[in-house]
């Protein structure tokens, strides 16, 4: 058999073999376009190596009552909360690590390890052809990720949703950005810079600042 022979047999079974095409409802198709995620983080002093956060989903899936939030490896979390926008209601919310992540029988989407952690937030069933929006509010502390060189206030953070924002402390001006972001002044004179991400991947959003003089 020559190789043009082989290369026609190829052709001809790509041609007749069924294709595939992915739905939104398939977990192998990620249309960017139905993400709705959005966290917008608030850097407190840097000395203290700690940031709040929000960050706000739609859940679609009918029958689904809790949300999971993973913390990320090196940072800890404290002060969780959360609110359903649809109604003002406050949920439900526990921190849990470890083995209690394993007894609850939560699904974290990794291996649990002794220091895993993870801010479950519950609330009522999804009914069918409902949705609900939820807020959760954390307060970060990442030593590694947040910190101070010198003078210099360093931020280097990886987003994975689609609008991610960081809002500087108070007194601290932009020095540099290695991902393009838009510039603007808070109410109370703080800058925020918004990261809109349209790609199925994740921004490395390194950031540097120094106090105003």
């Amino acid at each position: 058999m020559t190789a043009l022979h082989l290369l026609t047999l190829v052709l001809a079974a790509q041609a007749t073999a069924p294709s595939r095409v992915g739905t939104a409802d398939d977990p192998a198709f990620s249309e960017r376009a139905r993400q709705d995620r959005e966290i917008v983080y608030f850097l407190q002093p840097p000395e203290t190596h700690s940031f709040d956060l929000y960050h706000d989903v739609t859940i679609r899936d009918v029958g689904r009552s809790t949300y999971i939030n993973v913390v990320r490896a090196g940072s800890k979390v404290s002060n969780p909360s959360a609110t359903c926008l649809d109604t003002g209601e406050p949920l439900k919310v526990e921190t849990l690590r470890g083995d209690e992540i394993t007894k609850a029988k939560i699904d974290i989407g990794e291996l649990v390890k002794p220091d895993s952690e993870a801010a479950v937030v519950r609330f009522p069933p999804v009914a069918a052809g409902t949705t609900i929006r939820i807020r959760i509010r954390e307060t970060y502390t990442d030593p590694a990720r947040y910190r101070m060189e010198g003078d210099l206030l360093v931020w280097d953070r990886s987003f994975g949703r689609p609008r991610n924002a960081v809002v500087l402390p108070k007194g601290y001006a932009l020095a540099g950005s290695s991902f393009p972001a838009k510039i603007s002044l808070t109410d109370d004179n703080r800058i925020r810079l918004d990261f809109d991400n349209p790609r199925n991947d994740e921004v490395r959003a390194l950031i540097h600042a120094r106090k105003r003089p």
